[in-house]
């Protein structure tokens, strides 16, 4: 390939990776967990769940309640909550701006959703701090979860929201546990799920490079 369009296919690339950081907003969760159960509401803040991830230390009552319903142990969250994926950053916004990304973005907040504005902004909230953290080639639960652009709720309340969230883990989740529906079992497999659903990069097909298969395992 002549190196002139090995440049300019870089250079797109880099530009295109730039307009689409640029246009994200700042994440400003301090809460990124608001546990809305009927009228009572506890909120979870950022701080709590770093710590629990950084030394498994357990400090926030709705954190602790969270854990024990997640339908996994502790150790199994917390492992899954800091593991990293790779990820190609055009990819992964080609896929969340398609069709079939705002469907699973719309599937994947069925009841965690930003508090303020419920599900008005819910795909558009969630797809920004995916983005976000796939910046940097790599994508985290946690790191999705810090770059919240706003404070989430996650509802069981007035026989709309039910409090279960859609786990995209077919087969990797035992039905008719929690392991299917809890918050954190959502947490800790959707940046498998986003990685595997990553559109290929024209630049990468063009320069004749394979996509690193999706990591699979427990999450």
């Amino acid at each position: 390939m002549p190196k002139q369009l090995l440049a300019a296919l870089l250079v797109g690339s880099a530009a295109t990776a730039m307009v689409i950081g640029s246009s994200l907003p700042a994440g400003a969760a301090t809460n990124p967990i608001r546990w809305n159960t009927g009228g009572a509401v506890w909120s979870t803040n950022q701080g709590a769940v770093d710590t629990f991830v950084d030394t498994g230390e357990v400090t926030d009552r709705g954190l602790q309640g969270g854990l024990a319903r997640s339908g996994w142990s502790s150790q199994e969250v917390r492992a899954g909550l800091s593991k990293s994926y790779t990820v190609d950053l055009i990819g992964v916004s080609g896929f969340l701006n398609s069709d079939a990304g705002v469907k699973f973005l719309k599937n994947a907040t069925a009841s965690y959703f930003p508090y303020a504005s419920m599900n008005t902004y819910a795909v558009q909230a969630l797809r920004s701090a995916i983005i976000k953290d796939a910046a940097d080639g790599a994508i985290s639960a946690v790191g999705i979860m810090r770059a919240l652009p706003v404070d989430f709720r996650l509802a069981d309340s007035c026989n709309t929201y039910t409090g279960a969230q859609n786990i995209c883990a077919e087969g990797r989740c035992q039905p008719g546990t929690a392991q299917c529906t809890s918050l954190f079992s959502w947490y800790v497999f959707l940046p498998a799920c986003i990685q595997a659903n990553q559109v290929p990069n024209p630049l990468d097909a063009r320069l004749g490079v394979g996509r690193q298969s999706a990591q699979r395992g427990m999450w």
